[in-house]
């Protein structure tokens, strides 16, 4: 719990120094805005264990349903209002709570990264939260790509953790992270020869970019700061 609640903190933290045009800005989730990103990481803490129920029963238990009527729900709060639900909701409660918090650390991570890539602003994660996050993400049903990754040896090249069997895939923990989430663009992070396998067959909601032979680095873990 301890994990999700200063990756949270650290989140409201840094949507507090937003502009109203970086808040606007389309995030790596296709059709979503930063906003729409940080309504939809807060729209399930107020509900509760049977609150997320009766909102999945409502969407007839389709997940992106169910999202698009958290997002409904928050249309009216302002930006200071989603900041201010997400700091005293540090703490995961009801669905995020689950897996010791792991869901809520891992979703707040990876949406962090969802936004803080398209504003170019690259942070310092500390690695134990990657670790977690990477270990609960490789077990987690909807992630797109985590099926993907059976048969091959995940290698993160910043952290002291490798996972798996068969072609190496190297890059970053935070770059990893994001490609088993199915966020396109982390894969142009990544190489080696279980690359193509992984990468294919991803959901089309996230582009890839362009290769690019110079790879920007967008998470450093905060123990190798120096």
């Amino acid at each position: 719990m301890a994990l999700a609640a200063d990756e949270r903190r650290d989140l409201a933290d840094f949507l507090a120094t937003l502009t109203d045009d970086e808040w606007a800005t389309p995030s790596l989730c296709i059709g979503w805005s930063v906003r729409d990103v940080v309504a939809h990481a807060v729209s399930y803490e107020h509900l509760g264990w049977a609150g997320a129920i009766g909102r999945l029963a409502r969407a007839r238990f389709n997940g992106e349903r169910a999202n698009a009527i958290g997002l409904a729900e928050s249309e009216r709060a302002s930006t200071a209002d989603l900041v201010r639900t997400l700091r005293d909701h540090a703490q995961p409660r009801g669905l995020t709570s689950g897996f010791g918090g792991r869901i809520g650390l891992t979703d707040a991570l990876v949406h962090h990264q969802d936004i803080r890539r398209p504003l170019d602003r690259p942070r310092a994660i500390p690695a134990e939260r990657v670790v977690v996050a990477l270990d609960f993400a490789l077990q987690a049903p909807p992630l797109p790509s985590r099926k993907k990754a059976r048969g091959l040896r995940l290698v993160a090249t910043d952290l002291d953790w490798a996972t798996g069997r068969g072609p190496e895939v190297c890059g970053t923990g935070e770059a990893l992270l994001l490609a088993v989430a199915g966020r396109r663009p982390a894969f142009d992070d990544l190489e080696g020869p279980g690359l193509d396998l992984f990468r294919s067959d991803q959901a089309d909601c996230y582009p890839s970019r362009h290769r690019s032979a110079h790879r920007r680095v967008w998470a450093r873990p905060a123990s190798s700061v120096g």
